[in-house]
């Protein structure tokens, strides 16, 4: 905690305020505006002027949802009045609004005035909004501002009230708006030589600017030193745990390029050059005596697979062992299957392991089959190392299974797995040597038949991430990317559909079922809601255009496709009845799958040749271009149809881009400057603030700021010289997530 405690409050105030995160001194200075207000000149209604951007302090005397007459689009209307006149606010494809302004309570508004043509009368168009307080010191502070910052509040706890407690808080410490000078109760984090080259603002003049700035200026310049400062302790952290993992000895694994050549000379195919790169990045991390960390990003068929296969009968050759983890029991399926077709000219011994499988290959009465086997008996056999190779899901994890000497985990979409989970892949023994955990996957110990040593480690994702948060999030990790996608694979056709068209859509995949394939049918949300699951029925509004998976199926089954087999799957389904859809369309038993977001990465249907999404506009780019993924993957031309019930032209364009764009990592980037990177497929679940977040559209900051850190933790690894800094490391590493 910064120096000084805070002002009296209420205990019921004092839960609120842990509601949001904030439990010292130090949480409050850093619980920055989610945005803010440029006001304009704060005047009485009836003075208002046609075309200008103003502001006026009203009550809001009646609010309505509705749709307009003519394009059927959300509103929310609210009557305002002060003490001498009325005016109405009207705010587009933002009906929940209806729900949250009560008649009776004191806004402020700010924004441009607007003529209705149709009743000749003035208005507020989409015009920002602020609660304001029942005193006239409130109101005149907002007269006498001139940006007012608005804070993600709770119920019970205002914008009012926190920008109330952090203005005393920064004038108990001798803040203004003129400050700048560094005081001992609030200590600067950032090194003098840092803060001159970038030309960013010492600690307590962006801490005033931030909550109670003059100008967007200012605000500009605070918001470039926290998202600096932010990143470059992420980065520090990710450097600490890098610099830790120099010191773990790898299990050996002699890179073997011969072995690499023999295995590519049996593909039916040529390695892209890009597979080529991979490979070779991999076997120079094998040389190396601390154990590899790499992320390896590469789009839905990219040949991910056959890079992981090779370098494991690499790490085989070297009479090591090898363990792949991937997050169901299709996926893990199918990926033995892979490795039994691709290795079985190398004689190497592969298990699957999952809850409800054990199977080897080859069998004791043929090389060119598998065997189911007890699980005692293949554990058994992993223990003595006669095991290679061992394929599963988070069964391998468990205690009873043993190594004789595992040189190399490759965990697939690692994000779907617990941290602890991949901790766990490597286990312990009766006696055990401490070695630094290493966040990205290494087990905080080890066996000591390892020789106290860690696996290399080789983590695949198909999602793609943009560079910026690959350097940020995985900074301790060394990032190949497979840019390059093998020849000869077929384009997916991407259509953006209007609803006028959704009968020749349905005859369109009617042909496609005839001619013996498959699709899927994507929707939001599980099932819909009448409007007494909410507390205002007119917010039901907001929802009423969202497709379902339980109503879709009832009208796909019964009244557009009776004579196909149709399959559900979603998330309340128990994971055996999820297990089960997936394996019956994979095998052709039924025709069309109507599926959550929950259909998997990665599951390989060759026969699908239809991927229909409802709700383009719910989805970002990056998730889109997954389920895309989930056809093209045979000889037949494929097809991706993407329904939206948006009017707005910014949507349509951004849906637009999966039409143009040549990959998946130019579709994340493109979401994340234009959609937010909070919008990003997993980006919240880091616990990154929103500066953070935002600093990952700004390329050359992320990476002045892993520069910087890499250059610093050289020279003190422990940061000794820089208590205050070491110390926003630390509390910044417990509160985000690195999965």
């Amino acid at each position: 905690m910064i120096g000084i405690a805070l002002p009296t409050i209420k205990p019921q105030k004092i839960k609120l305020l842990e509601k949001l995160g904030i439990r010292t001194v130090r949480d409050l200075l850093y619980y920055f505006p989610s945005r803010y207000i440029e006001l304009g000149a704060v005047k009485p209604i009836a003075d208002l002027i046609l075309g200008e951007s103003a502001s006026v302090i009203a009550e809001v005397v009646h609010v309505k949802a509705e749709k307009t007459w003519k394009s059927r689009m959300n509103i929310a209307q609210a009557t305002l009045k002060d003490a001498d006149a009325s005016i109405q606010a009207v705010w587009f494809n933002q009906p929940y609004l209806a729900s949250m302004l009560k008649p009776g309570t004191r806004i402020l508004v700010s924004g441009k005035i607007s003529l209705r043509k149709n009743k000749n009368e003035k208005y507020f168009a989409n015009p920002t909004w602020e609660l304001v307080g029942d005193s006239e010191a409130d109101a005149h502070q907002l007269k006498t501002s001139t940006v007012l910052p608005v804070y993600s509040e709770t119920y019970g706890m205002s914008s009012l009230w926190l920008r109330w407690q952090i203005r005393r808080l920064l004038s108990a410490r001798g803040g203004s708006a003129s400050g700048g000078e560094k005081t001992p109760d609030i200590p600067e984090t950032l090194p003098e030589h840092i803060l001159k080259t970038y030309n960013l603002p010492v600690l307590r003049r962006a801490l005033v600017a931030m909550h109670t700035p003059r100008t967007l200026q200012e605000i500009e310049a605070a918001k470039k030193r926290f998202s600096f400062e932010e990143i470059f302790c992420i980065q520090l952290h990710q450097q600490q745990i890098r610099k830790k993992t120099e010191l773990v000895p790898s299990v050996a694994i002699q890179p073997r390029p011969d072995i690499i050549a023999e295995f590519t000379n049996t593909l039916p195919y040529a390695l892209t050059g890009a597979q080529k790169r991979v490979i070779s990045q991999i076997l120079a991390d094998f040389k190396k005596p601390y154990p590899m960390g790499r992320l390896l990003e590469g789009d839905v068929g990219s040949g991910k697979t056959i890079v992981a296969t090779a370098v494991s009968l690499n790490a085989v050759t070297e009479k090591a062992q090898a363990a792949f983890m991937a997050p169901t029991e299709i996926l893990a399926r199918q990926h033995f299957h892979e490795f039994i077709r691709r290795l079985e000219p190398f004689r190497v011994n592969i298990a699957l392991l999952t809850s409800g499988t054990v199977e080897k290959f080859p069998s004791k009465i043929s090389y060119k089959k598998t065997a189911d086997i007890s699980r005692t008996q293949l554990l058994k056999e992993l223990a003595a190392g006669d095991v290679h190779i061992l394929i599963g899901t988070h069964s391998l994890i468990n205690a009873s299974v043993k190594f004789k000497k595992l040189a190399l985990v490759i965990i697939d979409e690692q994000h779907r797995f617990g941290k602890e989970q991949r901790l766990k892949l490597a286990k312990e023994k009766e006696e055990v040597t401490e070695v630094p955990a290493l966040s990205f996957g290494i087990p905080k110990n080890f066996k000591k038949n390892f020789h106290t040593a860690s696996p290399h480690l080789l983590s695949m994702t198909a999602t793609p991430i943009p560079r910026t948060l690959a350097l940020t999030i995985y900074g301790n990790l060394d990032l190949s990317v497979l840019d390059e996608m093998p020849p000869g694979r077929k384009k997916v056709i991407t259509r953006i559909v209007p609803s006028r068209e959704r009968r020749e859509t349905h005859e369109f995949i009617r042909g496609q079922l005839a001619a013996g394939r498959q699709a899927f049918v994507i929707c939001p949300r599980i099932e819909k809601s009448d409007d007494t699951a909410y507390k205002n029925p007119q917010t039901a509004l907001l929802f009423s255009d969202m497709k379902a998976v339980k109503e879709e199926y009832k009208k796909l089954s019964e009244e557009v496709f009776p004579d196909a087999r149709i399959g559900m799957l979603h998330g309340k389904m128990k994971p055996e009845e999820k297990e089960g859809a997936m394996k019956k369309f994979k095998e052709g038993a039924i025709d069309i799958l109507v599926s959550t977001s929950v259909v998997e990465v990665g599951v390989d249907v060759p026969n699908a040749t239809i991927m229909m999404i409802e709700g383009g506009e719910r989805y970002g780019l990056s998730q889109l271009h997954q389920f895309r993924g989930r056809v093209g993957r045979g000889e037949h031309q494929s097809y991706c149809l993407i329904f939206t019930e948006s009017r707005s032209e910014t949507v349509r364009e951004r849906l637009k881009a999966l039409e143009s764009a040549k990959n998946g990592f130019e579709l994340a980037e493109y979401d994340l400057m234009f959609r937010g990177p909070g919008e990003l497929t997993g980006a919240r679940q880091w616990g990154m603030s929103d500066v953070g977040m935002e600093a990952l559209k700004n390329i050359k900051l992320v990476e002045f700021a892993r520069t910087e850190a890499a250059a610093l933790i050289a020279k003190d690894p422990q940061l000794a010289e820089w208590p205050a800094l070491s110390d926003r490391v630390e509390r910044l590493a417990k509160k985000i997530h690195f999965e």
